[in-house]
């Protein structure tokens, strides 16, 4: 089910305080949407669905095209540093850029803080799952056993196992070398890996809503601040913390899923057209045929608007230095 952000502002108000040189920018333009994923994905579908409509919200009506970018740390070094600064070129990135400074520093050439966020396509809940040929069957199994999971060099189903591991004391073991959440689905039909530690529920439901219908899997655990309510009783990872600071960490980690698909352009855009671009996605959010393809695709749609981005990034950008150094060492091999 799609969920609509309604804009607190109208947008006649808007357009009518917007500079005429703002207005008539995009006229003829082509303005691309660099998603910092491989295709198939949850992140590409949503591009490209949003790709199919923005060009209506935005003056001068632009064509709009889709670019994939795999890695997630790449594409957000290009946006930061090479990508065009005039506003025809914005980016959908994977949340993991959030807090990527803290685990990758030396890869990381951005500054999350000098990102113009003009929102994001969703906020997340992450879902552990195992095939059904699997031996575990509830969380506790994690725990007693190995479970062989796929996943994505320095994204959320690499990480957040990575990070179970050493916080609450699971037995994952992850096979990095794929490229998306679509990949590693094939390889779990093939049998090459168990499950997955951490892919979006909507996602889930969107790329694979057959596995759920078919009982071909088992939900074991969800990570999240707060818990999904269509996942009833399925517990927590939060709930098998055991002590404040690694809850901190925890929820740290977490945070950066309440912005779950964040959009940004490069420092440097003019004003004017960021609060264009911003307003421009408040709008789809309530564009009747964006939300009924959305829905058509069992993507699910929680807009949340740039302002409240900015207050995500300066909350991540402010994390206590004992809590960014624990949740950096929680990476490392020998991690306890």
């Amino acid at each position: 089910m799609v969920r609509h952000f309604a804009a607190t502002l109208a947008l006649a108000a808007w357009s009518c305080a917007a500079p005429a040189a703002a207005q008539d920018f995009y006229a003829g333009k082509q303005l691309t949407i660099m998603v910092g994923a491989g295709p198939g994905g949850g992140y590409d579908l949503q591009a490209r669905i949003a790709a199919r409509h923005l060009g209506r919200h935005i003056p001068g009506n632009p064509t709009i095209i889709v670019q994939n970018i795999p890695s997630r740390i790449a594409a957000a070094n290009m946006m930061f540093s090479t990508a065009m600064k005039d506003g025809t070129t914005i980016a959908l990135l994977q949340r993991g850029i959030l807090l990527a400074k803290l685990i990758y520093p030396s890869g990381v050439r951005f500054e999350i803080e000098k990102f113009h966020w003009l929102g994001s396509l969703n906020s997340e809940t992450a879902v552990t799952l195992a095939w059904h040929t699997a031996p575990h069957k509830t969380a506790k199994d994690l725990f007693a056993q190995e479970l062989i999971v796929g996943g994505i060099t320095g994204v959320d189903p690499e990480t957040t196992p990575r990070l179970y591991n050493s916080l609450i004391g699971t037995k994952f073991k992850v096979v990095t070398g794929y490229n998306s959440t679509a990949q590693i689905a094939l390889a779990i039909e093939r049998g090459e890996v168990q499950g997955i530690a951490d892919w979006s529920w909507s996602s889930l439901k969107a790329v694979r809503p057959n596995w759920l219908a078919e009982k071909q899997i088992t939900l074991l655990m969800q990570g999240a601040l707060k818990n999904e309510p269509e996942l009833g009783s399925l517990p927590n990872a939060l709930d098998f913390i055991k002590n404040d600071v690694d809850r901190k960490v925890l929820e740290l980690h977490f945070t950066q899923k309440t912005a779950a698909r964040p959009l940004v352009t490069p420092p440097g855009v003019p004003a004017e057209r960021v609060a264009l671009l911003r307003k421009a996605f408040e709008a789809l959010a309530q564009d009747k045929e964006f939300v009924a393809e959305m829905d058509k695709a069992k993507m699910e749609f929680d807009f949340v608007p740039g302002p409240e981005i900015d207050k995500i990034v300066a909350q991540i950008a402010a994390t206590p230095p004992e809590i960014a150094e624990r949740y950096a060492k929680a990476f490392s091999p020998d991690a306890k």
